[in-house]
């Protein structure tokens, strides 16, 4: 009789425990604080990246450099921030859903949204390196039109939170101390 029930209960204890993995695994992303602190995290030093990138983009517009250099460098600026934006997009992805109203969508959304921003970094970066430096103003003015679309892009890549609102991921926004 002991070993019987030993037996139904090392087999409960398997079935309980594969109940609560099932269940872990099935629901449960993070909280909203836990979502919009690994989202923060995420965006910080992405958008202290491209800050910095486009200060250097703006110095390099204005340099006197040779349209060779002012390439080189433009093209090694818009290849930083796309790859930034790609860290930063990837990172959001680890971060998970989170566990409110629409949180596969809103997470679906900010990962969309950086993949605009990469994309739209990496076309100008390409752009750029098609260019010929052979003639200063013909360079110069490709350049303008690149960073003209680009800038297009990134404003049309912007997040369109109007149907993604949650409150509780608001007020996390608000509150986490990552996001401040």
């Amino acid at each position: 009789m002991r070993t019987c029930r030993a037996a139904t209960a090392g087999k409960l204890t398997v079935v309980l425990a594969t109940l609560v993995l099932t269940l872990a695994a099935c629901g449960g992303g993070p909280s909203p604080r836990a979502w919009a602190a690994s989202v923060c995290e995420a965006l910080t030093p992405w958008r202290a990246e491209i800050n910095k990138l486009t200060s250097s983009t703006q110095q390099q517009m204005t340099a006197k450099t040779t349209p060779a250099q002012a390439k080189e460098n433009l093209v090694r600026l818009f290849g930083g921030a796309e790859q930034a934006s790609e860290t930063a997009r990837r990172k959001v992805d680890e971060a998970g859903v989170p566990e409110t109203d629409h949180g596969e969508e809103i997470s679906q959304g900010f990962q969309a949204s950086l993949g605009k921003v990469r994309d739209a970094y990496g076309r100008a970066r390409n752009t750029i390196g098609g260019l010929g430096t052979g003639e200063p103003t013909a360079f110069y003015d490709g350049v303008r039109a690149a960073v003209d679309t680009l800038n297009k892009e990134y404003d049309a890549s912007a997040l369109d939170t109007s149907r993604l609102s949650s409150e509780e991921l608001k007020n996390a926004f608000d509150e986490v101390p990552e996001c401040r």
